[in-house]
């Protein structure tokens, strides 16, 4: 048998160390009774995923053989899965040739080769990159009490995060895979092969059963362009999140027309996490991660940032509302900040009399290369003499850190 060649097995090794991470703190707690109990038998592991780490695992140890034995129980569980096969094609050329690279046995193409090492490298890098239970995703300020959960793209890892609604904060509970634009991200136009960066909703759900095989299990609609890409003039349509062909069982990073792509498995698992027009999906470039003291002070500036909107709204005072808008304020429907606020006179033709109520408030860091927030809220209009409430609104600003203030740059009504 020939020895695992030493830099390819530091690649595996460092997956392994990656992998074992969690299992190793667990090393530095006391130290259990004289009389242990039996250790419970190790859960079967059957994601593919999951089975890939393992060979990892096995490989950096220079367990060649039991490397090959989980390879191909991977295989036969999931023949489609072509970067499983690609790594056990490099395990029996092993037990006779050094093997110097990723795919070497493979005998695919150049593209092909590529795109699977590709494939391996973001899910390898995606273990050492894990979210921190100790963080928080700065994407995510607030969410309605009805929002249960939310999701995050992260393109630069090939990763999508779901997140729970736990009493106001986001909790992690798992990530998948996902496959983006063939151009990357940040759409501007039709037909241009990237992946918008926003805040997005899911619309729909489309059954298996209405779609080509292309689609695999489903597809989740996403309302791309959204009201921010209409203000900057982004087009496009038919941005979703869909499953994969039958005889593939993932597609490489880059491979999709924009949609963010999950494999069929994992997509039937998500769709447990998802509510129609509830759920958020917050597609970046690079997820950033904070500290949960970090997390609540941003949290408290996008909330006195609303409160003192409010306020200002309650004041009918022409010059305190229009402080709160930038000179280049401009509507989804290209209104300007003079043309908008004429519009809308609900701010100031109740005077004194009228209260505001704002509910069901979600913020989101809005991603790209700005220091954006987006707030959608529920306003009720109330007769302060009278108490006769108008009709409940529902709104959106997007606020652009400018100098030294906030300043809303784009509103709509919902």
């Amino acid at each position: 048998m020939m020895a695992v060649l030493p830099a390819v097995a530091a690649f595996w090794m460092g997956a392994a160390t990656a992998a074992n991470a969690p299992h190793a703190r667990a090393l530095h707690h006391p130290a259990a009774p004289a009389r242990a109990r039996p250790a419970a038998p190790a859960p079967r592991i059957t994601h593919p995923e999951q089975m890939l780490i393992e060979v990892y695992k096995a490989l950096g140890a220079n367990q060649l053989r039991d490397a090959q034995a989980k390879a191909d129980a991977l295989v036969a569980a999931y023949p489609t899965f072509r970067l499983g096969q690609l790594i056990r094609g490099d395990l029996l050329m092993m037990h006779t040739h050094q093997v110097t690279s990723l795919g070497q046995a493979s005998g695919a193409s150049g593209e092909a080769l590529h795109n699977l090492r590709q494939e391996a490298m973001v899910r390898l890098k995606s273990l050492r990159e894990r979210p921190d239970p100790e963080q928080m995703p700065r994407a995510i300020l607030a969410l309605r009490s009805d929002q249960k959960y939310a999701l995050i793209v992260d393109a630069k890892r090939s990763r999508l995060y779901v997140y729970q609604n736990v009493g106001g904060r986001p909790k992690f509970l798992t990530d998948y895979y996902i496959s983006q634009g063939k151009l990357g991200v940040n759409k501007l136009r039709e037909g241009d092969q990237k992946t918008p960066v926003g805040v997005y909703y899911i619309t729909s759900r489309l059954a298996r059963a209405r779609l080509p095989d292309f689609y695999g299990s489903g597809a989740l609609p996403i309302n791309y362009p959204n009201d921010w890409d209409r203000v900057n003039g982004r087009s496009g349509s038919g941005i979703w999140l869909h499953g994969t062909p039958p005889d593939s069982y993932s597609r490489p990073p880059l491979s999709s027309d924009g949609c963010v792509v999950l494999t069929n498995e994992d997509l039937n698992k998500l769709l447990s996490s998802i509510e129609i027009g509830k759920t958020p999906v917050v597609i970046s470039e690079k997820v950033e991660f904070i500290s949960k003291e970090k997390w609540d002070s941003e949290r408290t500036v996008a909330s006195h940032l609303l409160d003192a909107w409010r306020a200002d709204a309650e004041s009918a005072s022409p010059t305190r509302i229009g402080a709160n808008y930038s000179p280049r304020f401009k509507s989804d429907r290209g209104e300007d900040l003079r043309a908008w606020l004429t519009k809308h006179q609900d701010f100031i033709t109740g005077g004194s009399n009228v209260a505001f109520t704002l509910r069901d408030v979600t913020a989101f860091h809005y991603p790209g290369n700005e220091e954006m927030l987006v707030i959608t809220f529920t306003q009720q209009q109330v007769s302060r003499k009278a108490r006769v409430a108008a009709r409940p609104v529902r709104k959106r600003q997007y606020w652009a850190h400018e100098g030294s203030h906030w300043k809303i740059v784009s509103e709509s009504i919902l």
